[in-house]
């Protein structure tokens, strides 16, 4: 099968910043290849365009036009000259688009158009309490009605997006994959002197990382052997308009705290798992997600987690079996948890072996490129019937 994917993100030396629906996208692309699939990565937002071939699979960056009032307008109709000439020579049998701002709203094709739920803005807007631009919720739903099918990374994320958007569509829920491979660590390797707490992933309101030092204060009060390392891009606060998440996070740290706190910035993807397998848990105390790689990444390198137990999170993780699951703003409790986790060893074991299982059973990238191969399969059958 020839499958296009329409995104604005990929992690590659080429593209701007990637986030976790670039992840997702790489991991899947790839698995699709292995199993024999033509992979065409149609990548927008982009700084030229431009054309080249790697590993097999086909990219096609896009650079967005740039005209007051018609840009989104006609940067679509620029995507949809070239998925028409793919289509036209056969090139791809379907397409799989982010449901981000509503990117296919003004794209028809001649094959199917499959919207895949990674969180739309209006989608996190809800969650982080915020109101979503008028342009943005309008070209989302027009999007999602307009598609072919649509397919969710999680059912929290399915069953809230219908409701925001008011629709009663059938959603296909078929989770992000990692490739199991990369994230390689035993858990007989932990050691019991070992007190590092590591945080992966973007500074930013929405991932808790204002609760971040508030938690740890808690923790170092209870252990002062315990250590923060954080790792991840900065970025602006969109509710207060301050340009470094990381300026105000360090002002919340107690002195003392504070002095066991690493921070690295961003990191290559590639390297991402040497600070995971340095740690002796992960944590992530997130208020808004749709289906998070890093939760998985984590897992599949045998690490505990202490993690957020909003919405999308037993989809994940089972509170008790393979982490602890607590309110980002139960700070008290959050931070007993990780103590709870890096003074018993053998629990910090027993959650990983059982997490790294879990990864390998339900999140590898082969196990999800075969479910969204039969999912494309099934939508271009009943596309063919109508």
């Amino acid at each position: 099968m020839n499958i296009a994917f329409l995104t604005p993100e990929y992690p590659h030396p080429k593209m701007k910043f990637s986030g976790g629906i670039g992840t997702s996208v790489f991991n899947l692309s790839n698995g699709l290849r292995q199993s024999g699939n033509q992979v065409f990565i149609i990548l927008y937002g982009q700084e030229n365009d431009e054309f080249f071939i790697e590993n097999g699979i086909a990219f096609y960056l896009i650079k967005n036009v740039k005209r007051k009032g018609l840009s989104k307008f006609l940067t679509q109709k620029k995507i949809e000259r070239l998925l028409s000439k793919l289509v036209d020579e056969k090139e791809i049998d379907v397409i799989e688009a982010v449901d981000w701002e509503g990117i296919t709203s003004n794209i028809s094709a001649k094959c199917p158009i499959i919207i895949k739920l990674h969180g739309s803005d209006t989608y996190f807007c809800h969650l982080d309490k915020r109101p979503v631009k008028f342009l943005n919720h309008f070209h989302e739903k027009r999007a999602l009605k307009k598609a072919t099918a649509v397919v969710s990374v999680s059912r929290y994320t399915a069953d809230l997006t219908n409701q925001l958007f008011g629709l009663k569509r059938n959603f296909e829920v078929i989770p992000n994959g990692i490739d199991f491979e990369k994230f390689q660590y035993a858990a007989t390797e932990l050691q019991e002197d070992d007190w590092n707490i590591l945080y992966f992933g973007t500074l930013v309101r929405k991932k808790g990382s204002l609760e971040l030092p508030l938690i740890f204060n808690e923790v170092y009060k209870k252990n002062r052997k315990a250590k923060l390392l954080i790792v991840g891009k900065d970025s602006i606060d969109k509710q207060t308009g301050n340009t470094s998440v990381w300026a105000m996070m360090k002002e919340m740290f107690d002195a003392e705290a504070f002095q066991s706190v690493e921070y690295k910035g961003s990191v290559s993807y590639d390297d991402i798992n040497t600070y995971i397998k340095s740690a002796a848990l992960c944590v992530f105390p997130t208020f808004a997600e749709a289906l998070p790689v890093s939760w998985i990444e984590a897992m599949a390198m045998n690490k505990a987690i202490v993690a957020s137990n909003i919405g999308w999170s037993t989809e994940i993780i089972e509170d008790g079996v393979d982490g602890f699951l607590v309110h980002p703003k139960e700070h008290e409790t959050f931070a007993r948890r990780i103590v709870e986790v890096l003074e018993d060893l053998d629990l910090r074991i027993n959650f990983g072996n059982a997490a790294r299982e879990k990864a390998r059973l339900n999140f590898s990238k082969e196990v999800i490129a075969a479910k969204n191969l039969a999912f494309y399969e099934s939508v271009i059958q009943n596309n063919k019937k109508n």
